[in-house]
């Protein structure tokens, strides 16, 4: 019988290191020791260097020789930049996306029930990838490759930062989801610039955010 094999030891690292810092289980701030990686994986200290040079090159860590390895903070920099990309990139492609085939509305539809049913359990993580997968889908539909790439990119912060703001803002997440819904409806209804407005004021909020404010 066939076997697959494991993934190498660094890989196990990265993935690991990597998982608890989006979903914070490692929070900002927090210094990772080579050895209690390796323990927490069970693999030697060589493959734990590799993966978290990885990490700060990806810059979700930085690395301090002898030391270990600070978990860097979001910072409200980072996240007015990021909001600033995708306001440029989803209203442009929610725009395109219209009138919508009948895949990306059911898909759509698949990812609104799934973001209710991980609220429903309170699981914050799994609510920020599907948050995250709903915005993804409808830039994909756009039909720009370059601009989908470009919104890949920014996929990693995007997950860290869907979780710590709703670790700071749980009453954000219902009014989330019932913005995810509003932008549907509009797809659904043919309206480009509806749509367009929806996703302005969906993002809006996370620079008011930013600033302390309460919307």
């Amino acid at each position: 019988m066939f076997m697959a094999s494991a993934p190498p030891a660094a890989d196990r690292v990265y993935t690991h290191v990597k998982q608890a810092v989006l979903d914070r289980r490692y929070e900002g701030g927090t210094l990772l020791t080579e050895g209690e990686l390796a323990q927490a994986v069970g693999v030697s200290r060589t493959p734990v260097r590799e993966a978290l040079l990885k990490l700060e090159m990806e810059g979700l860590l930085k690395l301090y020789p002898k030391k270990g390895a600070l978990v860097l903070a979001v910072s409200a920099q980072e996240i007015a930049d990021v909001v600033e990309t995708r306001l440029l990139v989803e209203e442009f492609a929610v725009r395109r996306a219209v009138p919508a085939p009948a895949a990306l509305i059911t898909r759509l539809e698949e990812l609104l029930e799934e973001q209710k049913r991980h609220a429903a359990t309170g699981d914050l993580a799994e609510v920020a990838v599907t948050d995250r997968c709903f915005h993804a889908e409808i830039v994909r539909h756009a039909g720009n490759q370059i601009l989908a790439r470009l919104y890949d990119q920014l996929r990693d912060r995007q997950l860290r930062m869907g979780v710590a703001v709703m670790q700071s803002q749980p009453h954000r997440i219902a009014k989330n989801i019932a913005e995810h819904a509003e932008i549907l409806d509009r797809i659904k209804a043919g309206d480009a610039e509806g749509a367009a407005h929806c996703v302005r004021q969906h993002l809006s909020w996370v620079k008011v955010l930013v600033r302390g404010e309460a919307r």
